[in-house]
């Protein structure tokens, strides 16, 4: 009759496997939950340790060579922080499972759970891989997802932040509220990134004069303002632009400012469109509304136009053939 081999041995005395076994004994006979669950738990509490202190050391070393870059701290914190779970995680599915044979059923029955309680977060956490691999938008990037405007100022494995702003009277100002977005939103709703890869926007400020006034004179004139104002910008702007190109299909085939020419109930409207950062786009308007009304007041040939209320009779000023006042001749 076969005899079984005898699997176990014996460690070394001395070796850090003897300090091991000694340590995990110790430990059993103090709390008693078995050599084994002794052992598991004490390793879980090692790889904590080492792993939060590693990471300690790791960001140290970064804040000695990069110092006050608080971009850069952002991002090898965050890094730092997955790396560590990564692996926290693949070691404790190794201590708490055994022999990797037993890993794929483990892994298994564990998805066939969590697939079932936690729809929402799992879609969270693809989301949170389909940002960093697409890279719709990264942190410091003003984006409007759904009914949120904001600058993204943190990005987590289940959400990230906005920090909001104003987009209707605060004119792209912070707000200083915080907004929280789950990462599944990326699939479910359209993100609109305002500083991505073209880092400009088309911005149009609508001027109206009256009908009375010198329009082409007034169109000049914000031609002039226009130029002024965003003639810093095209240089960058097509700089940017051939960059994009590169990317996406965009294309076009003028950066210079514009005005265009319409007519509104109160007179004629005048459209300055220039390319302007989204950042920039309230203190902009303020320079192009200053400079036009400091234009303006200096003419006398043209005059803003307002909504106005004016008093007609009929029988005084009417067509006689419509009951107004009748002529001499009738």
């Amino acid at each position: 009759m076969a005899q079984t081999a005898d699997t176990s041995r014996t460690a070394v005395p001395g070796s850090a496997e003897d300090y091991g076994n000694r340590v995990t004994a110790g430990l059993d006979e103090l709390i008693g939950l078995g050599p084994e669950l002794t052992k598991d738990l004490l390793l879980t509490v090692v790889l904590v340790v080492v792993l939060w202190t590693v990471r300690r050391l790791v960001l140290a070393a970064v804040r000695r060579r990069t110092g006050d870059d608080v971009r850069q701290l952002y991002k090898w914190r965050k890094g730092t922080t997955y790396a560590a779970t990564v692996v926290a995680v693949l070691a404790l599915i190794r201590i708490w499972t055994g022999e990797l044979g037993s890993i794929g059923t483990f892994l298994g029955l564990l998805t066939a759970g969590v697939a079932i309680a936690l729809k929402d977060p799992l879609v969270d956490l693809a989301g949170w891989a389909f940002v960093l691999w697409r890279r719709p938008f990264s942190t410091g990037d003003r984006i409007t997802i759904q009914d949120h405007t904001g600058d993204v100022i943190d990005q987590r494995v289940f959400q990230f932040t906005l920090l909001e702003v104003g987009t209707i009277t605060g004119a792209g100002q912070s707000t200083g509220r915080i907004v929280h977005v789950p990462n599944g939103w990326v699939f479910s709703h359209s993100v609109t990134n305002h500083t991505g890869t073209f880092a400009y926007i088309w911005h149009e400020v609508p001027v109206v004069v009256t009908f009375e006034s010198d329009w082409r004179a007034a169109k000049q004139i914000l031609l002039a303002v226009a130029g002024e104002c965003a003639e810093h910008l095209s240089e960058d702007a097509e700089r940017t632009l051939r960059r994009a190109a590169r990317e996406y299909f965009i294309f076009y085939s003028k950066l210079t400012p514009t005005v265009y020419t319409s007519v509104v109930g109160e007179g004629v409207q005048l459209t300055v469109r220039y390319l302007v950062a989204p950042r920039r786009v309230r203190g902009s308007e303020q320079d192009v509304w200053e400079a036009i009304l400091d234009r303006f007041a200096a003419r006398d040939d043209v005059d803003l136009a307002y909504p106005t209320t004016r008093l007609y009779r009929n029988d005084l000023e009417g067509k006689p053939g419509a009951g107004g006042p009748a002529t001499d001749e009738g």
